[in-house]
């Protein structure tokens, strides 16, 4: 069963361009080879690692999200453990989560029609409605009251 997963691996500083690169490569290759569907890939660059692992101050940050099987994500793993100029590496599922947050989303708007069918409102907001504040509302009279007194 395919499931969604984000890979984050800080690779050393004194790592070349070209070996992330070809990491990137080997990571892919993999993917490839497993039925797996790589989704994205974000290099976030050069930059200062939160505390200093080992004498390392600061590494280049690699994000590849990456569709694929639990095998698919420990074969990189395993890969990704034997390599010296990665500093380290996350696999964190991420399908999961977002299945909590639309069932979250889907509980509260439900709730939100219950409640608003029992006031005798439609069911979902009509545009404009529930904005406070709104510069354009022509409806706030509340400063003319002292003109019509005159």
């Amino acid at each position: 069963m395919n499931r969604k997963y984000e890979l984050v691996y800080v690779v050393s500083p004194e790592a070349s361009d070209e070996q992330v690169t070809e990491l990137h490569t080997q990571i892919e290759s993999i993917v490839q080879k497993m039925n797996g569907q790589l989704e994205k890939t974000e290099n976030w660059g050069r930059r200062k690692l939160a505390y200093e692992i080992g004498r390392h101050k600061e590494g280049t940050y690699v994000l590849e999200v990456i569709n694929g099987t639990g095998d698919l994500m420990k074969e990189i793993d395993r890969r990704l453990k034997v390599l010296d100029y990665v500093i380290r590496h996350l696999v964190v599922r991420v399908d999961e989560e977002q299945g909590v947050v639309d069932r979250t989303k889907a509980r509260r708007t439900d709730t939100s029609r219950r409640r608003r069918v029992a006031r005798g409102l439609p069911p979902d907001r009509q545009p404009g409605e529930g904005q406070r504040g709104d510069p354009d509302d022509d409806r706030d009279d509340r400063f003319d009251m002292g003109e019509e007194l005159r």
